[in-house]
């Protein structure tokens, strides 16, 4: 008999975090999150706790871990969009119906108990957290970005009576074997008329350093329409800040700027380490850090974390400049592809801008919307 509960005590929350890397234990595609960036998230001082209301509930088998999920009210996503609804995310489960009722019920009864109206997910805090359920490519290598889940999944959520409301899809971009000369007379042309450059010769600290604020700023505004996107809180600004110190390399980051040094473009990719944290299930062990360390140092692979572009030049050939650099960041670095990560199917400016490469279209990804009241 199941039993659900609600994750408290340290061997709770412990069987909480590892459920997944059991489940998915000798999978070749599961790329397991941080384990101490999970556990991060059951801190009394989280600073996702001052803007999010959250649950965490497991589902029992006797003394056997079945399923878990993460209930997460976002207020700020809430009062942008005028909206009452409550995200499910870090939703696994084996393949039974019963064990997906009592968690997304139980997410249900959570958003019902604070007059909310909707359940949506998988959704993460931000749109940098894991977000979207596969539905297509479940025979590709998960990013460490996003989270791989079994082909059942889609069918445990659509029984619950969730259906599709947007749709993600990724991309291995490739780099040209020739890169025209002529485009790159074109892109410098274009930015010495509109007046920008690219910032070049600076250590990544002092590209932080500098632009940090900037940086986040930019995103805020440029992605603020996207679904369900929210705005960084000061807290993650400051934990991303301490974080990009440490694993950016300026090698793949692009920070476009106008003359008065205004951040008007970025470009930002990290090498793939999902390889490399497959075998330790996300703990950074000593033999995990020399992986991650190779990894880094000289990737066959870049997972695209994101494009900005200031919404002045969007729809200009400003726009291309930055995408022209990360054709240059592929070939000059010798990178076999790009995994785009998520992009909106109906994102006509990403998806437009992506026939520009030799692309193959390779996932899909959904969230789901479920109105309960």
């Amino acid at each position: 008999m199941y039993k659900l509960i609600e994750v408290r005590s340290r061997k709770e929350i412990r069987d909480f975090i590892e459920f997944p890397l059991r489940l998915y234990k000798g999978n070749p595609y599961f790329v397991p999150p941080l384990y101490g960036d999970e556990m991060k998230l059951f801190r009394k001082d989280d600073y996702h706790l001052k803007d999010n209301e959250v649950a965490f509930y497991s589902v029992y088998d006797g003394k056997r871990i079945v399923g878990r999920v993460q209930a997460i009210l976002s207020r700020t996503s809430n009062e942008r969009r005028g909206q009452k609804r409550v995200r499910f995310t870090r939703f696994d489960a084996i393949d039974d119906q019963e064990v997906a009722h009592l968690l997304l019920s139980k997410v249900e009864e959570f958003a019902r108990e604070r007059g909310m109206d909707e359940v949506c997910g998988p959704l993460g805090y931000s749109d940098l957290d894991r977000e979207g359920l596969l539905i297509e490519g479940f025979d590709q290598l998960s990013t460490f970005e996003e989270q791989y889940n079994f082909d059942y999944y889609q069918r445990l959520i659509e029984k619950e009576g969730y259906e599709k409301e947007v749709d993600w899809v990724e991309r291995k971009i490739f780099a040209p074997k020739e890169i025209d000369p002529k485009i790159g007379r074109i892109v410098q042309r274009t930015m010495e008329r509109a007046r920008l450059h690219v910032v070049r010769g600076m250590s990544t600290r002092k590209i932080v350093d500098r632009y940090g604020d900037a940086f986040f700023d930019l995103i805020d505004d440029a992605y603020k329409d996207l679904y369900q996107t929210v705005p960084f809180s000061k807290g993650e600004r400051q934990e991303l800040i301490k974080t990009f110190k440490l694993v950016i390399s300026a090698r793949w980051l692009r920070i476009i700027v106008d003359e008065n040094d205004k951040v008007v473009c970025v470009g930002l990719c990290f090498p793939s380490i999902g390889e490399a944290l497959q075998k330790s299930g996300g703990r950074l062990t000593p033999i995990a850090l020399l992986r991650l360390l190779r990894a880094v140092r000289k990737p066959k692979v870049l997972d695209l974390a994101l494009i900005a572009i200031d919404r002045k030049y969007q729809n200009s050939g400003v726009a291309w400049a930055i995408f022209h650099e990360l054709q240059l960041m592929l070939k000059e670095g010798n990178i076999e592809h790009c995994e785009t990560n998520l992009n909106l199917e109906d994102n006509e400016n990403i998806q437009n801008n992506w026939s520009r490469f030799e692309t193959v279209l390779h996932k899909r990804r959904r969230a789901f919307l479920k109105k309960i009241a």
